[in-house]
């Protein structure tokens, strides 16, 4: 019997990613619409997109605080910071 090799990853940008970091959209994850199943405790589920990564508040295009599910639309070139959320994940 010989061993098929299993299917890997396509390669590039994840199309699923945890709920808490940063990733740089077209490099680290992938462009497009993300949703999350909201936060993963009572203190809530930050998400915040911006022009780069200096954590300057002028590099801040739209940022929320969310209590339950919520939808984000990020852009290649954009920086996305995350805290205390459910995974994300790519639906279009």
């Amino acid at each position: 019997m010989t061993a098929k090799p299993k299917k890997t990853k396509e390669p590039g940008p994840a199309t699923s990613f945890s709920g808490e970091g940063e990733y740089v959209v077209g490099e680290d994850i992938k462009a497009g619409t993300y949703k999350t199943a909201g936060a993963e405790d009572e203190w809530g589920c930050y998400w915040e997109r911006a022009k780069n990564a200096s954590g300057e508040f002028d590099a801040i295009i739209a940022n929320n605080n969310l209590t339950g599910p919520g939808r984000v639309t990020l852009n290649t070139g954009e920086y996305f910071k995350t805290n205390r959320c459910q995974e994300w994940k790519w639906v279009g």
